[in-house]
């Protein structure tokens, strides 16, 4: 037997069909050829002859997983924040402080370029409100600035970034999104939603090559040291593709990339419409030496529940004149699944509002009843407040979840006191329920909304704990192992995978986690404190655990 890489002394959880348990595993040339129990290992290990390039590692009884599989990031965007201002609710508790925080950037950087920020929560401010262009204004009129909402799904900007895109108060409001307006009917420089917000996007100048590659550097390296080695990014467009490209063909980026591609690059005048999914498929492939794939075509069909764009059907617990808002017409998003449908796509679609997910259902439905496909795989985003109703019709006609479920620690306190109300709280994120119908479903950090931390995310669905320390939504849990096969195996059939990634098995890709501790028996509230010790991929190792001072 050819080996060039034996762990030894190891705790294997292989996420088999068996579930089976080894101690022993060896890989040649990235592939899996070998997995034993120590007494198993002690009949064969005369055959196997250890050449002087075979790496030889002990790991003491730590424990080796399959390599985590985040199946909805946004990879791009948590690299860019780190040049941006931190607008978070973890270093702001009012709107002073976004403030002096800006102004203290700007002073430190005086010149002309723009001023961006992330990550501000106007329910978790002190003022209960979205800063404005006025609050903005007091930095600067000369100077555009833009800070991000944590959903992604807003932004304030002062009026120098009005001026420039040519926003003003006569105009109507886009379809799928609106400017924020005060009492008197003016902008105050809120955008709600990307069809606002897309008017400013093409202003702001983007980082330059070099610049964005060093941010992709230490974002990548974030992303692994997190156990992750297969990742999706849920929305890019060809000049981000590009990058993507990049940053894995000079190995700046050493994960698997699968990519969610904006519905409007697909389609007629978009960048790649020459293209159908097969093709597609096969020229990324090819450019990338099959690091990158395609995941799917990306829609979205409602914006975010704590940002009240989420689209319910009954209206939002703090106000009852609120349902939020649809971003497509019915007809119009049927006609957009069924082209990209019809052209071989997968289709993944965000809905966090249940009348989102009907209305995605609906689409989905319509193309399989015209154009039956078998193995569509067509998944919906998130999926948060699905009603059982929801999942019968996914599970009859073979659509995915890919559950947002950190949501149930960072909002499900508000979700349950201000946007939806105690009894539909206590389903957002449906898991046990998709689990109960066999669904195939997986979780997601959806970062830089929430951290990437695949070990948090099974945590979060173990316990379902939020924030303020209460259980919410005790029937919704799901055990340990199951939790565990959402962010590997799942998400490996997921990305249509499961042959080559997803669990310990021969013939397997050699994708692994090193954690210190065994998630399966520990204590279920530690399991987001285990700690990454190394990860793997293709059998090198591109991630060790240097502060515990871990070597192989």
């Amino acid at each position: 037997m050819k080996i060039d890489l034996l762990i030894r002394n190891a705790n294997i959880i292989t996420l088999d069909a068996h579930s089976s348990r080894a101690n022993i595993l060896a890989s040649y040339k990235g592939r899996i050829v070998g997995i034993w129990t120590k007494a198993e290992f002690q009949h064969i290990e005369d055959s196997i002859v250890l050449g002087t390039n075979v790496k030889e590692h002990d790991l003491n009884g730590a424990t080796l997983i399959p390599g985590f599989i985040d199946t909805h990031n946004h990879l791009l965007v948590y690299a860019q924040n780190k040049a941006q201002v931190d607008c978070s609710s973890a270093s702001n508790n009012n709107i002073a402080d976004i403030i002096s925080n800006i102004e203290a950037f700007h002073q430190k950087r005086n010149d002309n370029s723009w001023i961006l920020g992330y990550g501000y929560d106007d329910t978790m401010l002190a003022e209960k409100r979205h800063p404005t262009k006025e609050d903005l204004d007091k930095i600067s009129t000369d100077r555009p600035i833009m800070i991000f909402h944590i959903s992604n799904h807003m932004a304030v900007v002062n009026s120098k970034v009005l001026e420039i895109a040519k926003i003003d108060s006569s105009m109507k409001d886009p379809d799928g999104g609106y400017f924020g307006r005060d009492e008197a009917h003016n902008l105050n420089g809120v955008l709600y939603e990307h069809a606002a917000m897309d008017y400013v996007y093409d202003h702001i100048p983007s980082p330059s090559q070099e610049e964005f590659m060093e941010l992709i550097r230490s974002a990548a390296q974030e992303y692994v040291a997190q156990g992750i080695t297969t990742n999706t990014d849920a929305a890019v467009g060809h000049a981000e593709y590009a990058i993507h490209l990049d940053a894995v063909r000079d190995a700046i980026n050493p994960m698997r990339m699968r990519i969610m591609f904006m519905y409007n690059v697909l389609l007629e005048g978009g960048y790649f419409e020459i293209f159908d999914a097969k093709q597609l498929h096969q020229k990324i492939s090819d450019e990338s030496n099959g690091m990158i794939k395609l995941d799917s075509a990306k829609l979205f069909q409602d914006g975010s529940i704590q940002g009240r764009t989420g689209a319910l059907r009954q209206p939002y617990y703090h106000d009852s004149n609120l349902f939020g808002d649809l971003i497509f017409p019915q007809q119009t998003l049927n006609d957009y699944v069924l082209k990209l449908h019809n052209l071989g796509y997968r289709i993944a679609t965000h809905g966090n509002g249940d009348r989102a997910i009907g209305s995605i259902l609906e689409a989905y439905q319509n193309a399989l009843d015209i154009s039956p496909r078998n193995d569509h795989r067509h998944r919906i985003e998130h999926v948060q407040t699905a009603t059982p109703e929801d999942l019968k019709a996914m599970k009859d006609y073979h659509i995915a979840a890919s559950f947002f479920i950190n949501h149930v620690y960072y909002w499900g306190d508000r979700h349950k006191n201000i946007f939806l109300g105690p009894e539909r709280a206590e389903r957002i994120n449906p898991l046990k329920e998709a689990d109960d119908l066999g669904l195939l479903y997986t979780l997601h950090s959806d970062c830089p909304v929430t951290p990437i931390s695949p070990l948090f995310s099974i945590w979060a669905a173990v316990n379902r704990v939020t924030k303020d320390g209460h259980v919410l939504g005790e029937a919704q849990k799901i055990d340990v192992e199951t939790a565990l096969r959402s962010m590997t195996i799942y998400g490996a059939q997921l990305n249509f995978d499961e042959q080559d990634l997803g669990s310990i098995e021969i013939g397997k890709l050699a994708d692994f986690a090193v954690l210190d501790q065994d998630p399966t028996a520990v204590d279920p509230m530690a399991i987001k404190d285990i700690n990454i010790l190394a990860t793997i991929i293709n059998g090198e190792i591109v991630y060790k655990n240097k502060e515990l001072a871990f070597s192989m």
